[in-house]
């Protein structure tokens, strides 16, 4: 009887991320477009971070949601564009200023920038575009796989948000693992949310 009971515990256990995930996916699909032109104008999109080369250039994940981006405000979707990376980390690491140089050269102007170097999680970044840049309303740019978490993050934040997916680019077999690491990941982000969510009530 005792193993029976460890075993449903450990069943429950092993259940909740892959529930989180799929709660978090299913709250999200309304909210989640596929080409920009479907998206509903915002005043700014939130660029998430997402890795550099050895050279410091943007990686194609990274370079994808710059690209998506820019095409957003080309389109008049959004005014600004919110680059949210890890820039602190290093002197040598800066990922918000690969995304800038690429944002200037996709024709997006200096002025229509904003930088975050303290996006280190994307908790940290849905959090900081809403207490440090005073965001209400964003369009978060990432990939299809990490937007049900990040859209989750950022409403509880206290942005209204809908989410771009920045799938441009094949990826290869890297996709499945980022897919697989969502599961867990999403768990963690579900009760950071929450967290998130009662904090912001206590402080009213």
């Amino acid at each position: 009887m005792g193993w029976g009971r460890a075993g449903m515990v450990a069943m429950l256990l092993g259940a909740a991320p892959l529930a989180a995930w799929l709660g978090l996916g299913w709250r999200s699909a309304p909210k989640i477009y596929r080409w920009p032109e479907e998206v509903p104008p915002r005043p700014v999109a939130l660029i998430l971070g997402a890795g550099l080369r050895a050279d410091g250039s943007p990686t194609a994940v990274l370079a994808d949601r710059v690209r998506a981006g820019a095409a957003l405000y080309h389109l008049g979707k959004v005014q600004a564009l919110l680059l949210s990376g890890d820039g602190r980390s290093s002197p040598y690491y800066d990922e918000t200023e690969a995304m800038r140089r690429l944002a200037l050269r996709l024709g997006v102007p200096l002025q229509a920038l904003q930088i975050d170097p303290g996006g280190l999680r994307t908790l940290d970044s849905c959090r900081r575009a809403r207490e440090i840049f005073g965001a209400t309303a964003v369009v978060v740019i990432t990939q299809r796989f990490h937007l049900p978490r990040a859209l989750w993050l950022c409403e509880a934040a206290g942005l209204e948000a809908v989410g771009l997916a920045a799938d441009r680019s094949p990826y290869g077999p890297r996709r499945l693992w980022w897919t697989a690491r969502e599961i867990p990941a999403s768990l963690t982000a579900l009760a950071e949310g929450l967290l998130l969510r009662l904090g912001r009530r206590d402080s009213r």
